[in-house]
């Protein structure tokens, strides 16, 4: 059974995930409260699945960018429950769990995260040579900005409010397609699910070395 956390933003995750798929899920509105809703909401869901955090195999946990105070919560948290159990603690970006659920539609990808100040952090996920993987690596930017820079169909996903939605749509003339509100959620579970195919291959770092992306990583193009 893998924990994933992902307290990347405003908005929370966290997914209880075996062999069978997503056994718990819980995703919601957290503000700035992640540090009293957080380990509740943890341990709410191990006693409801029977489990203790020994009998985990691995955490997953979004590394950012996003929130300052979100990501080093989140991975704290992970961190203090990994190390004591020697379980794996396996980090992904922000950035590449928004864009995992759309990998299969044909389209290049572009995540989206608040950044504040009106500027936004973005990425470019896409299919090359038949492998996943990002094309346009974060950078910071602003919803006007991007709608110029797009010149051809693509998705768009993540932190993309009705305003920002708009405005993409008048500046690429439809040629970038938002995502509906629910399917532009950030779920724990696709979190879990990437690191089931890391935690395979063995494909993580050694969780003392694990560090947050936090905004100031990105670079301004």
């Amino acid at each position: 059974m893998i924990l994933a956390i992902d307290t990347a933003t405003q908005f929370a995750s966290l997914a209880l995930y075996d062999q069978d798929g997503i056994y718990a899920e819980e995703s919601w509105f957290t503000g700035r409260r992640h540090t009293t809703e957080l380990m509740p909401r943890i341990v709410r869901m191990l006693q409801l699945a029977n489990l203790k955090v020994a009998n985990l195999n691995a955490i997953a946990i979004s590394l950012g960018p996003g929130s300052f105070t979100g990501v080093r919560i989140g991975l704290a948290v992970a961190k203090g429950m990994a190390l004591p159990h020697k379980l794996p603690l396996i980090g992904v970006p922000t950035l590449q769990i928004m864009a995992y659920p759309f990998q299969d539609d044909g389209l290049p990808v572009w995540a989206v995260v608040q950044a504040g100040r009106d500027r936004i952090l973005v990425a470019c996920y896409d299919q090359v040579d038949n492998k996943w993987q990002e094309v346009v690596e974060p950078y910071l930017t602003t919803v006007e900005e991007l709608g110029h820079k797009i010149t051809e169909n693509c998705l768009c996903v993540g932190e993309v409010g009705a305003e920002a939605t708009q405005i993409l749509h008048q500046i690429s003339l439809r040629r970038i397609q938002v995502v509906s509100p629910a399917k532009r959620l950030r779920r724990a579970g696709y979190l879990a699910e990437i690191a089931v195919a890391r935690l395979r291959t063995k494909d993580y770092k050694d969780s003392k070395s694990l560090a947050p992306i936090y905004p100031a990583s990105a670079v301004e193009k």
